[in-house]
């Protein structure tokens, strides 16, 4: 049904050409059908007979002349697509249309051409066999008029994705290397140019800070209304917008490796997907239309049988009724459409969504995994404290840590080299250095052997920590990452980091609650450290000096219990969690492997950004369901009325015309009713 985007590209600006092809086949078919309608039902509503002008000979000639251009040319994407479906066997709601106005046009044809060839039944009170060109027409006029408001609607889906192409800089100010500054068109920007942003305009690519200090807003990428401060050495996102400060920044992903244009790629992947409940509805649509077709010759059947005079005329109706009145569209459109316009909106306030699957899966999840660092807490932690031990000198053992450090990409390494460099201490180099994961690194610094490490590790040297480990725990109390550092096989002292909180945190944590999800916080540091930081959060449960691989396992181990697990990581280490977890979220500041492993992406790496996903699964899930009721229910009233229930009791027998209005209408609720999700409060 042309439903899906086949790429971001296809949103860029210009008319859908479906939209417009199909607009100008309504507008041909309104102008033939509207006199075609005079001409039929102009003795009903009392006006001078066209008949008793022109003859019934002419009258039907004119009335051929008239309904066929509709119905052959105006409806040809019907009658060709209903041709596939049966060659292909994938019944649809072509394959009932195409029937029902085949039906209508091959009889009128048969009845003007060989009028003899009918019998009785056929025949009204002066012997004329009845035509439906009129019925037919108006058909094709009404399915073609749902089609051109479904598809402008639909166009209104691809807004979201159309909105954030529309957020880039549509060019560059380029500083070449004799100092002169250009304007040049973005595509032409290249990796390495240094580009100077003036006050209030766009960041045209991502990059780096060269030089100057400015406030930019990110809300269209983070969904964050706060800008946030960028200084030397900081990186800038395209399309955010600078405050009053002038940058310059050498540019470091241009092109389809931006951000925004990822975003904008994942976007559109996630609206071609396909949610799991959209297989029961695809199920459904494919039993219905052979069921349809059989309840369309029982009523012929029954009307021919049973029917006043003339009663196959009466047949004839009811049946084409029944298969227009009964086509499944609005169930087909049920899920894609609200799929499509949410994870649109989910883009607006900085929540990807990877695939439908990973947005129908989070509605149901009860239980959250989340590692504390970079998580919960700013992911940036400093350096608090250093003891030293009787013998040892608190500034040289910050030196030697520091140095052992450097070699290491983890934030509490960092925080100690930054610590030791803003004490203007001068490292050395490191040797034999050696990461040990979950325990800490070993080394040695100008020829001293050194390590850092946990608990853990000093114990696998073989040495006794028991002597500072009532200190360190003091401040593990409140909340610090403590470390022991080994200088020459003899514990020579601590250092202690603190990761702040996160200012949202709180407030995230509270409202996860009230979704009703139960918060488990998995990290490596130590228990009472952990247990400090989860006191003061409210958190639920708390597993402490967990691996990387341990995380995985915890999550094997709920999901065996019946649990449905998400969890939220960052970090490269983090990646095999987030792939066996039913709904993996990642941080979009972390690391990309982490990023691929997830379903759910938030672009700001803060925990409001799953209190939003969450809002969002659950509307999405709620629409849906509301979309397959109206579908649903529409089908079950609407098939027997059109097959004529109601005949014996009120003598109500409706025409396929009022079907056809009465099913294009079923679409157009399921439609409106989805894109009342571009609105949502997250």
């Amino acid at each position: 049904m042309g439903l899906e985007l086949e790429s971001a590209a296809m949103v860029e600006e210009g008319p859908n050409p479906e939209l417009v092809d199909f607009t100008r086949r309504f507008w041909i078919g309104a102008v033939l059908t509207l006199p075609l309608l005079v001409l039929t039902m102009g003795p009903f509503l009392g006006w001078p007979g066209v008949r008793d002008i022109l003859g019934e000979r002419a009258t039907l000639w004119t009335e051929f002349v008239l309904g066929t251009p509709v119905v052959l040319w105006c409806g040809w994407p019907f009658l060709e697509r209903g041709w596939n479906s049966f060659r292909t066997w994938n019944l649809n709601m072509f394959s009932l249309i195409a029937m029902g106005v085949s039906a209508a046009w091959i009889f009128s044809v048969a009845a003007i051409v060989a009028p003899d060839i009918f019998p009785d039944g056929f025949r009204d009170a002066e012997g004329h066999v009845g035509v439906y060109f009129e019925a037919a027409a108006v058909i094709v006029t009404l399915v073609l008029l749902g089609q051109v408001m479904e598809l402008r609607a639909r166009e209104g889906t691809g807004k979201a994705i159309r909105a954030l192409l529309d957020l880039a800089a549509k060019t560059a100010r380029v500083i070449r290397d004799n100092g002169t500054e250009d304007e040049i068109p973005l595509e032409e920007v290249v990796v390495g140019d240094r580009i100077r942003v003036r006050p209030g305009d766009k960041v045209p690519v991502d990059g780096v800070v060269l030089k100057g200090r400015s406030s930019i807003d990110e809300s269209m990428i983070t969904g964050e209304p706060v800008p946030v401060e960028k200084v030397e050495g900081d990186g800038v996102t395209g399309a955010t917008i600078n405050g009053t400060g002038s940058l310059v920044i050498e540019a470091k992903r241009v092109g389809s490796d931006t951000m925004l244009a990822q975003i904008v790629d994942m976007v559109a992947a996630a609206q071609r997907s396909r949610a799991p409940i959209q297989k029961y509805a695809d199920k459904v649509a494919g039993l219905f239309v052979p069921a349809v077709i059989a309840i369309a010759n029982l009523a012929f059947i029954a009307w021919a049988v049973w029917g006043p005079q003339p009663a196959l005329a009466y047949a004839l109706v009811a049946a084409v009724a029944v298969l227009i009145i009964a086509c499944p569209c609005a169930l087909g459109l049920a899920t894609p459409m609200s799929i499509m316009t949410a994870t649109g909106r989910g883009a607006q306030v900085g929540v990807l969504i990877k695939n439908a699957e990973a947005l129908e899966r989070f509605e149901t999840i009860d239980t959250l995994i989340v590692d504390k660092t970079g998580t919960l807490t700013e992911g940036k932690p400093r350096l608090v404290a250093v003891t030293a031990e009787p013998g040892f000198e608190q500034t040289e053992l910050l030196r030697l840590a520091a140095s052992l450090e450097r070699g290491s990409e983890h934030p509490l390494a960092e925080a100690i080299v930054r610590g030791a460099e803003e004490r203007g201490l001068e490292l050395a180099s490191a040797e034999d250095f050696e990461a040990i994961t979950g325990k800490g690194v070993i080394g040695r610094v100008a020829d001293k052997s050194v390590a850092l490490g946990n608990l853990a590790l000093i114990t696998d040297m073989g040495l006794d920590g028991r002597s500072l480990s009532e200190q360190a725990n003091v401040r593990r109390d409140d909340g610090e990452t403590v470390m022991f550092v080994v200088v020459g096989g003899q514990i020579a002292g601590l250092v202690a980091v603190a990761d702040p909180i996160k200012e949202s945190t709180p407030d995230a944590i509270r409202s996860l609650h009230e979704l009703g999800l139960t918060i488990i916080m998995a990290t490596g540091d130590n228990e009472r450290t952990a247990q400090a930081v989860a006191a003061r959060l409210g958190i639920d449960e708390v597993r402490a000096g967990v691996l990387p691989e341990d995380k995985a396992k915890l999550i094997r181990d709920l999901q065996m219990k019946g649990t449905k697990v998400a969890m939220a990581g960052d970090g490269v280490n983090d990646a095999p969690a987030l792939a066996q977890a039913d709904v993996g979220i990642a941080m979009g500041t972390g690391a990309d492997v982490a990023i691929e492993s997830a379903g759910i992406t938030l672009v700001r790496g803060n925990l409001d950004g799953i209190v939003r996903a969450r809002r969002l699964a659950q509307v999405t899930m709620r629409n849906i369901r509301q979309n397959l009721f109206f579908a649903l229910i529409y089908n079950a009233l609407g098939v027997p009325i059109a097959a004529g229930l109601l005949y014996p009791f009120f003598g109500i027998l409706i025409s396929p015309m009022f079907a056809a209005f009465a099913m294009s209408a079923s679409s157009i609720s399921v439609v409106v009713n989805s894109l009342r999700l571009r609105g949502a409060k997250l």
